[in-house]
């Protein structure tokens, strides 16, 4: 009977001791994800906002070109599937019925046509 009794204290204790564990942890994570807000942490205004994204939807390479034109200088290709940063959107020649082309974002040069890019958010027009 006597270590039987042992027993139970002890399984008594170790149970008390694991809640207390459990709350103990509880409260220092919750303490651990409370952020207090300052306002010096405020983001910087000057801080410019991330270019519009487009999808390239063309079966083949999509040809970047210098001006919005098929016929002006070829700079490279963009492969299908890929996304791509869209800086902003112009009118130049007729594509399969679409007259815009998009300017690329990103710092990289050259136009692509509109008609073979989804974009994924609003492009404003070039100034």
């Amino acid at each position: 009977m006597y270590t039987t009794g042992v027993r139970r204290v002890a399984a008594a204790g170790m149970a008390a001791m694991l809640a207390g564990a459990v709350a103990l942890t509880a409260a220092s994570s919750a303490v651990a994800t409370t952020v207090p807000t300052s306002s010096t942490h405020q983001a910087p205004s000057a801080v410019k906002a991330a270019e519009p994204t487009g999808r390239v939807v063309s079966r083949i390479n999509l040809s970047i070109r210098e001006q919005p034109t098929a016929n002006s200088k070829f700079l490279g290709s963009v492969r299908p599937g890929t996304v791509i940063a869209l800086h902003c959107k112009k009118v130049g020649q007729n594509v399969d019925g679409n007259h815009l082309w998009y300017l690329l974002g990103a710092h990289k040069p050259g136009y692509v046509s509109a008609r073979y890019v989804k974009n994924l958010a609003a492009v404003p027009y070039c100034k």
